[in-house]
């Protein structure tokens, strides 16, 4: 892989990963091998994304995604309460039955980038906490499977948490990078 060419979506999951290396480093690692990628690699996609999201002549971050992802595969108008916002929609090779979808609000600012299950893949039904396996689940999957949850602050950009309630009762914790489970606790 070469790092002076045009920073595209191999180098943009290479920036996915390079978070989730905190929690499953063996995961990433073999993500990395299928893309073809070294440490090194990660490590300079990182520098080069952190760079355009802090360069002073930076471009929108919709239009960051776009000039790095592409046309997106799909734009749906979504309502939140009393606001429409667009959901634009990417594939990602890693991981086919999902897409990275950016949430934007009206006027074009970007509210979240994470990744949400394609439209139309079946996701995972998890029933108990053993169910829940680093990237197996989505956000939206943990939440629908296991309410009332209640949304903890992540502990770094790109991470979130929920406080969910287990069968019987009990209250677990789900950690995610990107939107993607990366542990949960008990």
């Amino acid at each position: 892989m070469t790092t002076n060419g045009p920073f595209g979506p191999l180098e943009f999951q290479l920036v996915l990963l390079r978070r989730m290396a905190d929690h499953q480093p063996e995961l990433v690692d073999d993500a990395r091998h299928e893309l073809g990628a070294s440490p090194a690699d990660m490590r300079e996609a990182n520098r080069r994304w952190q760079a355009m999201v802090r360069s002073p002549r930076s471009r929108s971050a919709v239009a960051r995604y776009r000039s790095v992802l592409g046309a997106p595969e799909s734009v749906t108008r979504r309502r939140i309460g009393d606001l429409e916002c667009d959901a634009l929609l990417w594939p990602v090779v890693l991981w086919p039955a999902l897409r990275f979808e950016v949430m934007t609000a009206p006027g074009g600012a970007v509210w979240n980038g994470w990744l949400v299950r394609a439209p139309g893949e079946a996701g995972p039904e998890p029933r108990t906490a053993e169910d829940l396996r680093p990237w197996s689940c989505t956000v939206d999957e943990v939440a629908r499977a296991f309410p009332p949850v209640q949304p903890l602050p992540g502990t770094a950009p790109t991470r979130t948490g929920l406080r969910f309630t287990l069968p019987g009762g009990g209250v677990g914790v789900a950690e995610f990078t990107w939107g993607l489970l990366q542990r949960r606790t008990e």
